[in-house]
């Protein structure tokens, strides 16, 4: 049986409807709850970003965080620097780094496997340091990045106690949608029909008139613009932009989320985001109960990540909300 697609408009409804019901559900939670769910939408913008990526176009990249950086950077000088609203801020750092993406794209579209993985590994590792060295970009204490108290007319509408955390929350769970929106639009498409021919066949696709090298490139550039947008709303969250927010490991972080949300599966990244947020809560409770000591706090949510990446890879390599491709053909056929 042939899986009923629904069109643009039907799948932009559902979206409102989600977003209707996650800002009104806002009200109703306090000022972490507010944070924590920013972040998860900020993690789910990034790990989209690898699965069109990875899961869609076949390349591979452990560099994301570094194209974060691009974003924010970009996004915190236009703020910072050049009085950029913070709407305009955001757009030019996404700008930037899809620009930085299509060049990347570029030299990526002639690599493939530990090659392309290595070199994107490269960038994730000099760019922090390379941004110690420019006083524009702030150094170690990096750039400021707050965009301050909600907009007039939303305290007006919601009332005085409408804090930045719940301003944070509206803001970024309403791009995340759009996100999603967008890029189910562009996997039906036929560039999404052309990304996933190349990415099973190459040779079958060139012959079949698909531009495979053309392919790649849009797609890393595309996958830059989603992960610079990540990187913009990030330092917004954080009200800073700073080298050591975006570390070696927050590429692997985003990574880890693709992986535990299944690299194909789209709708499965609101589910590895969710994990990647709850992480280090759980692990703070659980050190708390094994003694909170200084070591054990600091280490133990990369452990938590690490076993679970694990079980995943090992049990549940389609992800966790993917049901077993053989299994359900098999219950299928019986």
């Amino acid at each position: 049986m042939l899986k009923r697609r629904h069109s643009p408009l039907q799948r932009g409804g559902f979206l409102l409807v989600c977003g209707v019901v996650l800002l009104v559900a806002s009200n109703f939670v306090d000022e972490l709850r507010s944070y924590q769910g920013a972040q998860v939408a900020v993690y789910l913008v990034a790990i989209s970003s690898i699965i069109l990526l990875t899961g869609y176009s076949g390349q591979i990249s452990l560099g994301h965080g570094a194209i974060m950086a691009i974003g924010s950077y970009a996004a915190a000088l236009a703020f910072t620097l050049w009085n950029f609203s913070f709407e305009f801020a955001i757009l030019f750092g996404m700008l930037v780094g899809t620009l930085a993406g299509f060049i990347l794209g570029v030299a990526a579209a002639r690599l493939s496997g530990p090659y392309l993985a290595g070199t994107t590994l490269a960038l994730a590792v000099g760019l922090p340091s390379i941004a110690d060295q420019f006083k524009v970009l702030g150094g170690e204490q990096g750039l400021n990045f707050d965009i301050g108290d909600p907009p007039g007319w939303i305290k007006k509408f919601e009332g005085s106690d409408f804090t930045q955390y719940k301003w944070f929350f509206w803001l970024m769970a309403i791009v995340a949608l759009f996100v999603i929106w967008a890029i189910t639009n562009l996997l039906q498409s036929s560039y999404g029909r052309n990304w996933r021919a190349a990415r099973n066949n190459p040779v079958a696709a060139s012959l079949a008139g698909i531009n495979v090298v053309r392919g790649k490139v849009l797609a890393f550039t595309v996958s830059s613009a989603l992960a610079s947008l990540a990187g913009a709303l990030f330092g917004i969250l954080l009200g800073i932009v700073t080298p050591s927010a975006f570390p070696l490991a927050l590429s692997f972080t985003i990574l880890t989320g693709a992986v535990l949300a299944g690299v194909g599966n789209l709708a499965g990244s609101i589910a590895g985001a969710v994990v990647l947020v709850a992480i280090p809560e759980f692990s703070g409770a659980l050190a708390t109960h094994l003694g909170s000591s200084q070591k054990l706090t600091a280490n133990l949510p990369g452990l938590v990540t690490s076993l679970l990446l694990i079980f995943v890879v090992l049990f549940k390599p389609e992800g966790l909300l993917q049901k077993n491709r053989a299994k359900s053909i098999k219950q299928l056929n019986s």
